[in-house]
């Protein structure tokens, strides 16, 4: 049988490389630390310097942008690309916090059905440090055609964004507090500092108080610091009412038996004011004492004027309250005296007021 020929072509040789003929540069020496806090310090400068430059620049234009958000009959449609867009999320959410119906619409999404978003009667808020974003100016023709004003929050007053809007918040040429000059530093500090400034006005300029405030803030620490005895008081069954001429066998019967086991029962006269309290501690040192005559009548033995609050009162304060007196309960009055709850150490417990 034939051999078939070999191949002309030759196979190259796998060679080992050759060594280095010369060092690897060393690396650059990593800056000590006072050079690292020198930084940290130019780009607050910096920024703290930004927002300041922007008080100068408010007048007629940032009036007319309140106005225009207070009187929004939609919501106030909060739109931006990049940095300025993650800025303008937290500006919609800040509207929110503060009883303005606002969504954050994301331009790229927008111009592919999100603008189903806006409606007539909403308010735009467009933020741009260029005024010259794509995906954004593409959104400009559609918000002129569903007449809704646009409020461009930017830093060239003769941008194309600027051009197309209704009202200018300018923040002016900002250098960035980047070595570069480059990465979003500086003007977005100014863009966050403007948008908390329009908010903050706005709700200056409408009815918005601590009520509403805690409506919007039920959860966390926000929450807590706005909640009212009302919220936490026990009431009704849960409420140990008796009345000052029942013995104090009734007594201790109602503490007993009132759901939650409060620990002290709060004693008014015919008309259901407040005139003493009774607890658990009252009844155990008549105990140690050997005082157990249970048909005497609790208003001879009760605590008389007790510390007390109204519905309204801030449960932190209440708490505060409960701290210094080195209390477990306080009686819940009404403005004519009558005793319609009971804040219980427990419930602040659970509430993690304590």
């Amino acid at each position: 049988m034939a051999r078939s020929p070999r191949s002309a072509v030759k196979k190259p040789r796998l060679r080992a490389l050759p060594g280095r003929s010369t060092p690897a540069p060393s690396p650059e020496p990593e800056p000590d630390d006072e050079a690292l806090l020198a930084c940290a310090r130019d780009v607050l400068e910096a920024e703290a310097n930004a927002i300041l430059g922007v008080t100068t620049r408010l007048g007629a234009p940032f009036l007319k942008a309140v106005r225009l958000v207070r009187a929004c009959a939609g919501q106030v449609i909060v739109t931006g690309m990049g940095k300025a867009g993650h800025i303008g999320q937290k500006l919609s959410a800040t509207l929110a916090s503060t009883g303005i119906r606002s969504v954050f619409l994301h331009p790229a999404e927008a111009v592919h059905g999100d603008l189903g978003r806006v409606a007539r009667g909403d308010v735009i808020l467009a933020l741009s440090n260029s005024g010259s974003t794509e995906e954004l100016l593409r959104l400009m023709p559609a918000f002129k055609r569903m007449a809704t004003p646009v409020i461009a929050l930017t830093g060239d007053a003769q941008s194309p964004l600027a051009k197309g809007s209704d009202v200018v918040l300018d923040i002016g040429r900002i250098a960035e507090a980047c070595p570069m000059g480059m990465v979003p530093t500086a003007s977005t500090a100014a863009l966050h500092a403007l948008g908390d400034a329009l908010t903050m006005a706005v709700m200056r300029s409408r009815p918005f108080g601590t009520d509403e405030y805690a409506l919007l803030h039920p959860g966390g620490k926000l929450g807590r610091s706005v909640q009212r005895v009302f919220e936490l008081m026990r009431t009704g069954p849960a409420n140990p009412l008796v009345r000052d001429i029942a013995p104090l066998s009734e007594v201790v019967g109602v503490m007993t038996k009132t759901p939650g086991r409060p620990g002290a029962a709060c004693v008014v006269d015919r008309r259901g004011r407040l005139v003493g309290i009774f607890t658990d501690g009252d009844l155990r040192r008549r105990v140690e004492q050997g005082l157990t005559d249970f048909a005497i009548p609790v208003r001879d033995i009760m605590g008389k004027q007790p510390r007390c609050v109204t519905p309204d009162t801030l449960v932190i304060a209440a708490t505060a309250q409960m701290r210094e007196l080195r209390v477990d309960q306080l009686p819940v009055v009404d403005v004519e005296g009558r005793a319609v709850g009971l804040l219980d150490v427990q419930d602040l417990l659970a509430a993690k007021f304590v």
